[in-house]
């Protein structure tokens, strides 16, 4: 019954939807969730000790953080710092890309898209430039940068937690890679769109949208102050989820900000799917040998301790059920006494974002938002860049794991 549920549940993930239902993916996570639990494969109980609780609780503090920086118009600050440089498109595009990357790095890589996209593409379109290779370069470097850190991004954060990875070693040994990728992704964009970086007509007169939020100096400030003492509290043997989560609850005391405004801004869709997979991946794991599993792979040639068979695993199943729910499915299989195949793992799933537009929900956002100020970005359009720039990501991760 477990192994049906599961196949299910992954099914159903792979496919986003349900025939006749308008069911998503964290739905359906959730009701595969419910299954193992309605005909008995685990009990409540077990459901519930089947949660991470530290992984959720530092995925929801960095919300409440990034929150507070977007409600005081940091992102729309620094999207906005950047535009007298359209006059010199090269070099604006490689400032973008290095600020997205750096931003991603330490915080949300899907709020730095969500902000930074409708500032960018109106600002492209009023300067009559070609948003393109702006905007693919923003939701290609915010995925490569996210994969510098543990915090980067939530697969990053769940194998930071569930590996026990140290978080100043994570940045040693994942930074180069992802740094030699950003590198790589802007000579690709550079050599695709060499002679298409303007329109060649007259400039518009589109105004931004009214949404925007007005840069508030202090409230910035008190995110940002929070971000680097954050990262300062990572070095020290205090958990990751106590720093976070006190960073947070220090952020909601405020005179200014309501916390339903805050509490507003938490992805509670991808904190349910978390919940959803913790127990999917526990059912399975209950009732079976993984050890048997794992023989049987190796019995095939797919030895997961092989890190480039570990990295081609890891871009096939991002790429049919996405990221979370494809590191979900692996964790079971890692070393826990090599950190190497943890951080492979993290960067594999996060490079192979960059390779089709389903890969990452940071190129849904940047396609979604650009297409209401009358962007189209095609699946074909992104596979153009995206497939050259997970390549050599690829390539740069397997090589750097031979070193």
């Amino acid at each position: 019954m477990s192994l049906t549920l599961f196949l299910i549940t992954y099914l159903g993930i792979a496919l986003g939807k349900v025939p006749g239902l308008v069911i998503d993916r964290v739905g359906i996570a959730l009701l595969g969730a419910i299954a193992m639990v309605g005909f008995g494969v685990i009990s409540t109980q077990a459901a519930v000790q089947a949660i991470d609780l530290p992984t959720i609780l530092l995925l929801y503090s960095l919300m409440i953080i990034s929150a507070q920086l977007r409600l005081g118009g940091f992102y729309t600050w620094s999207a906005s710092r950047i535009l007298p440089l359209l006059t010199r498109p090269r070099q604006f595009l490689m400032v973008l890309m290095a600020v997205s990357a750096v931003l991603s790095a330490l915080l949300a890589n899907d709020i730095v898209c969500f902000a930074f996209t409708p500032v960018l593409a109106a600002a492209l379109i009023r300067s009559g430039m070609n948003p393109l290779p702006f905007l693919l370069g923003l939701a290609i470097s915010s995925n490569i940068g996210s994969a510098a850190t543990i915090i980067g991004n939530p697969q990053n954060m769940l194998i930071g937690q569930v590996g026990q990875l140290a978080f100043g070693q994570f940045i040693v040994w994942c930074a180069p890679p992802a740094l030699l990728s950003l590198l790589g992704s802007y000579l690709v964009l550079l050599w695709i769109y060499r002679d298409k970086m303007t329109l060649g007509g007259a400039p518009s007169t589109l105004a931004g949208p009214d949404s925007w939020p007005d840069f508030n100096p202090w409230q910035s400030a008190k995110g940002i102050v929070a971000v680097v003492g954050l990262v300062a509290l990572f070095f020290t043997p205090v958990p990751r989820e106590v720093s976070a989560i006190t960073i947070a609850g220090l952020l909601l005391c405020s005179r200014r900000m309501k916390t339903r405004d805050i509490l507003g801004l938490v992805d509670w869709h991808l904190i349910t799917l978390f919940c959803a997979l913790f127990i999917v991946i526990h059912g399975i794991t209950q009732a079976t040998d993984l050890n048997m599993v794992v023989d049987r792979f190796t019995a095939w040639g797919m030895d997961l301790g092989n890190r480039t068979m570990l990295t081609g695993l890891t871009v096939v199943l991002s790429n049919i059920f996405s990221n979370v729910p494809a590191v979900m499915l692996l964790i079971p299989f890692m070393d826990p006494l090599n950190p190497q195949q943890w951080y492979t793992l993290a960067l594999a799933s996060t490079f192979a974002g960059n390779l089709l537009v389903l890969g990452s929900i940071a190129n849904l956002i940047v396609i979604e938002q650009a297409f209401r100020l009358g962007v189209v970005i095609s699946f074909r359009e992104h596979a153009r860049v995206g497939v050259p720039v997970a390549l050599i990501s690829l390539i740069v991760l397997v090589g750097w794991g031979m070193i």
